[in-house]
């Protein structure tokens, strides 16, 4: 009787949603949310992979809402576009890898050396992009930090800052640059930021 309840209760949320109510989108988002993500973290492997394929069905869901039928289920059609975006991703993660290595392979001077240059190039980039994530105060103390090797009280005098200021600005930038290296797949994130960032 629960069950049968729940899927009328859930029926009138879609057809609300059909109509265009944003209060029905945000409830079938909650109510989904963590059954989806985990769902697509089995295949992925990667919470922030995973929350990308579940941002981007709901946007699917509420951009063709007018043709959703809401006397088929709701939930499998839900789960159909989040199984489909799942091999989509996995497949151009493939492609991604196979695509870098033929055209490494079809180079002419393709040799190990080419190749570590490639993949400096590459993390090179990523950190650049990583860095863009920051706040314009986070990379200012950053890049004074590493660059320019100034202490924390220093930053902190040259900024009008405290030193409690300082520190959380580094904290939370490192913490910002280790999840975006991690979520692009580069391994020992911790590491490299050790050894690179203090070089950027």
């Amino acid at each position: 009787m629960y069950l049968a309840e729940k899927q009328i209760d859930e029926r009138s949320l879609v057809l609300r949603l059909i109509d265009g109510d944003e209060d029905a989108f945000c409830e079938l988002y909650a109510s989904y949310k963590n059954r989806l993500i985990y769902f697509a973290m089995r295949f992925l492997k990667s919470r922030e992979y995973a929350e990308d394929v579940f941002q981007d069905a709901f946007t699917v869901i509420w951009q063709g809402r007018r043709f959703i039928n809401p006397d088929t289920s709701f939930s499998s059609y839900l789960y159909t576009i989040v199984r489909n975006r799942v091999l989509n991703q996995l497949r151009d993660l493939d492609n991604q890898d196979k695509l870098k290595e033929q055209i490494l392979a079809q180079a002419v001077d393709y040799t190990e050396d080419t190749k570590h240059r490639i993949m400096a190039d590459d993390l090179r980039h990523l950190i650049a992009c990583a860095m863009q994530q920051l706040t314009v105060r986070q990379r200012e103390v950053f890049r004074m930090s590493r660059e320019k090797q100034m202490s924390h009280q220093e930053i902190a005098d040259a900024l009008g800052i405290s030193i409690n200021t300082v520190q959380e600005h580094i904290s939370t930038s490192l913490r910002v640059l280790r999840v975006y290296l991690e979520k692009h797949k580069v391994l020992g994130a911790d590491l490299i930021l050790l050894l690179i960032c203090l070089n950027l």
